[in-house]
């Protein structure tokens, strides 16, 4: 390939079906077809490589991403669904020089932002000198009057924002729109690398392409120093796992050694904002939302709220916490607004913008005379809006629609009636850029969301970001709802680019960083987690129990078979389907305790629950009652065994694996004492003992340690009041004692706590005790003994 990037014949294949449509940028291809030169890199890779090595090279990103979790919601009506993350495999590549000019119209632009954030909510001059229509401001609902007149503790009101732009088609970039109130995608954009890089690892290392660590770690930075003197908890806010981008918060939060939190973990106390956490109250001196601003206060914003923390305006108030962005921001985000934006710039800064926005027209109210324009029907208008309007538009131009000369009437009674906001913006021809469809390299439309960041020497631009690709050629089909899917882009370098990673060299001694505190809601969740994990692996075992035996039976009546079934049953465990719902329930909770704890679950963990809930559904409506449930049972009993593994020897032994723990000692310990109370009461079904042994795991054991027929004393031993044994009851009370000692007590004191006292008299009582004594009434004790343990651990450390 020469230098003016033309395309030698050898390497034509990939170039092969990809027609731009005419009259519209490229990415790829310059106006007069041949190829741009940083994107020769990349053709000559693929060129290099056959269809088969492609798809593997595809499959490895896709296998990334499954692994990873990464995956959005998709919204059907009133109901969701969580989908693979749609990677378009092809990044989006820019050159360094051009970028860093965006760049700087991107700085500029935030700055532009901020200043006119700082005036609508401060001395409103905007609006007295005429540059901005009061109702603009006054009639949007992200205008929250609460928030006039609160100066940030920071001194600014925005510290991360992120940008949709796009290419026009004579080259140039045009802003299509602000997102200042709680901007997605940058932790979208990590996971969008981390995939790209598995595809093309060789070309990536030789391309100079620009890393995104420097730009999060400098913001890291930044958010620790806005701390202040109380070095509180820096913390990011979700609205819950039932928002679209809640893997995003969860994996920034775990990037960045954040606490994820949800408005019911806060709590505002004397103008400050608190967390609720294990130790009590903790404060928070950082808060990243992501939740939008009208409901994050019920008390002074949105009433109908069940999201937000009575008296969050009040902690802002007060100065006691630093917001990102600060409550309000949303105003930014009109539409409107964008038409004002060359005005402002030159108001509030004394500078042109450097970067465009895309042509948006403002009508006021229709007894006044346009601001653009005096004809309301002549007024250009998007393709969405004109869905909204109650009157007929004309939309048969690419442009977008023009009124009817007979809607005069009625677009003057609707402004009247509607406060005269009407807003019209040019429908823009995106450029294209490759995708690879069924093989083959086509263009299709995008559009890229840039970030930027906010540090302690002003405005930094991440550089790359994510783009939206169009499904089809289609340029309305972007979104992912819509089945369009999103790519990684590269800003390249003439030369070799640091390598620097999210840790960089830091200054000064060592310092070991200990874990943050640990929420409340998130130690009632890993609680749970455990309990629930531990239920499904004893009801697994005795669900085993039974369709084994069912198999052996061959129809002649057995009485511990019909024990089983009775026992089972009477949990809830409903014998009509092999695995009944209860069981998969019982996964399903489990996952869902995982989900709202991501931020501090492992990926491995993580993926190995999912595959076991996804599993068992798949067996559930594939066996038959017996032999063929047993095995599958089997099987779903080595995935939980991993799943426990996997968790036992990666999770750091922090707060949150000690309750995961001790969930799953408490459940195994009640599960334990149950069975035993019922399998070997006094008149119980022969066979009984041996299958609590089995259900206990304890067969071969109990074949070593006794050299007698099994018999109740050795049964209730084994399962009851060895120490050694890892199933038995008093061994998971040891794991109760030893874990509870290690989390934090109220005033650091050293006297045992009401949980400490109750798990020590459970260990004491089971230390003393004998088999003999322990009858099914002294084991039904037993288990509520531990269930009120349970209650005395949500008391104190999650109530």
């Amino acid at each position: 390939m020469g230098e003016t990037g033309a395309v030698t014949p050898a390497r034509k294949a990939p170039l092969d079906h990809y027609l731009p449509p005419k009259g519209v940028a490229d990415e790829l291809l310059r106006p007069d077809g041949t190829l741009r030169p940083v994107w020769k890199p990349m053709i000559e890779h693929l060129a290099g490589r056959n269809p088969d090595q492609v798809n593997q090279d595809f499959a490895r990103g896709d296998l990334y991403l499954q692994d990873a979790g990464v995956y959005y919601r998709q919204y059907t009506g009133d109901e969701s669904a969580l989908r693979d993350w749609p990677l378009s495999h092809i990044p989006v590549i820019i050159g360094e020089t051009e970028w860093s000019k965006l760049a700087e119209g991107i700085a500029q632009r935030a700055e532009l932002l901020e200043r006119t954030m700082a005036d609508l909510y401060g001395p409103a001059t905007l609006v007295k000198r005429g540059i901005l229509p009061p109702q603009l401001v006054a009639r949007n609902p992200e205008w929250l009057r609460p928030m006039v007149g609160i100066k940030p503790r920071s001194d600014h009101y925005l510290h991360f924002l992120a940008f949709e732009i796009g290419r026009s088609p004579d080259g140039s970039w045009l802003v299509l729109g602000d997102r200042t109130q709680a901007p997605s995608g940058a932790g979208f954009a990590l996971e969008n690398r981390m995939a790209t890089l598995r595809v093309f690892n060789d070309l990536y290392q030789e391309t100079n392409v620009h890393r995104l660590a420097a730009f999060f770690r400098t913001f890291r930075d930044r958010l620790t120093q806005l701390r202040g003197p109380e070095q509180g908890q820096v913390a990011i806010l979700t609205p819950g796992q039932n928002t679209d981008t809640y893997f995003e918060h969860a994996y920034i939060a775990r990037y960045l050694g954040f606490l994820l939190l949800e408005s019911e973990d806060l709590v505002s106390v004397d103008g400050k904002l608190m967390v609720r956490t294990i130790s009590g109250l903790e404060p928070v001196s950082v808060l990243w939302r992501r939740l939008d601003s009208r409901f994050a206060d019920p008390l002074e914003l949105d009433e109908s709220s069940a999201l937000g923390t009575p008296g969050m305006v009040g902690t802002l108030r007060s100065g006691a916490v630093t917001m990102l962005n600060c409550l309000g921001s949303g105003v930014l985000e009109a539409r409107a607004l964008m038409a004002f934006m060359p005005r402002i710039s030159e108001a509030l800064m004394g500078e042109r913008l450097k970067l465009p926005n895309i042509a948006t027209w403002w009508c006021g109210q229709a007894s006044e005379r346009a601001y653009v324009g005096e004809n309301l029907e002549r007024m250009m208008i998007g393709p969405a809006l004109s869905t909204q309007l109650p009157f007929e538009i004309d939309s048969s131009t690419a442009l977008g629609g023009r009124f009817r000369d007979n809607a005069r009437g009625p677009v003057r009674d609707w402004l009247d009636k509607n406060g005269g906001a009407l807003v019209g913006q040019q429908a823009v021809t995106l450029s294209t850029t490759p995708a690879m469809i069924d093989g083959k390299l086509m263009p299709r439309p995008m559009v890229v969301r840039v970030f930027a960041a906010r540090t302690k020497d002003g405005w930094t631009v991440m550089p790359g970001g994510y783009a939206r690709i169009g499904r089809t050629e289609d340029p309305t089909a972007l979104a992912m709802q819509s089945g369009g899917s999103v790519a990684d882009v590269w800003v390249v370098s003439d030369a070799p680019v640091s390598t620097e990673t999210l840790s960089g060299q830091q200054p000064g001694p060592f310092i070991r960083r200990m874990p943050g505190r640990l929420p409340a809601r998130a130690a009632d969740n890993l609680f749970w987690l455990g309990r629930y994990v531990e239920r499904a692996d004893f009801t697994a075992r005795t669900l085993r129990a039974y369709h084994l035996r069912l198999e052996d039976n061959g129809g002649t009546p057995m009485p511990v078979f019909d024990q089983l079934g009775r026992y089972l049953e009477g949990r809830g465990l409903y014998l009509a389907e092999p695995l009944p719902d209860l069981f998969l329930n019982l996964l399903e909770r489990a996952r869902g305790c995982a989900s709202k704890v991501r931020d501090r679950f492992s990926d491995d963990g993580w993926y190995a629950l999912d595959e076991l809930e996804g599993a068992a559904r798949d067996l559930a409506g594939a066996v038959d009652h017996g032999d063929a449930t047993g095995r599958a049972l089997s099987q779903l009993l080595r995935k939980l065994a991993g799943f426990a593994g996997l968790v036992n020897d990666n999770m750091f032994r922090f707060s949150g694996w000690r309750f995961m723990s001790m969930g799953r000692a408490l459940e195994r310990g009640v599960q334990i004492s149950d069975l035993l109370a019922v399998f070997s009461a006094s008149g119980a079904a022969q066979g009984s003992l041996d299958a609590a042994l089995e259900i206990g795991d304890s067969v071969m054991t109990h074949r070593r340690r006794y050299s007698v027929e099994t018999n109740r004393n050795t049964v209730v031993d084994l399962l009851a009041l060895d120490p050694e044994n890892p199933r038995s009851v008093i061994y998971q009370a040891g794991v109760l004692l030893d874990q509870q000692a290690k989390l934090p007590r109220p005033g650091k004191s050293s006297q045992l706590t009401e949980v400490g006292r109750r798990i020590l008299r459970v260990h004491t009582d089971l230390s003393v005790a004998t088999p003999e004594v322990l009858d099914s009434a002294a084991l039904a004790k037993l288990a509520d003994d531990l269930q009120a343990v349970s209650d005395a651990i949500h008391t104190q450390y999650m109530g």
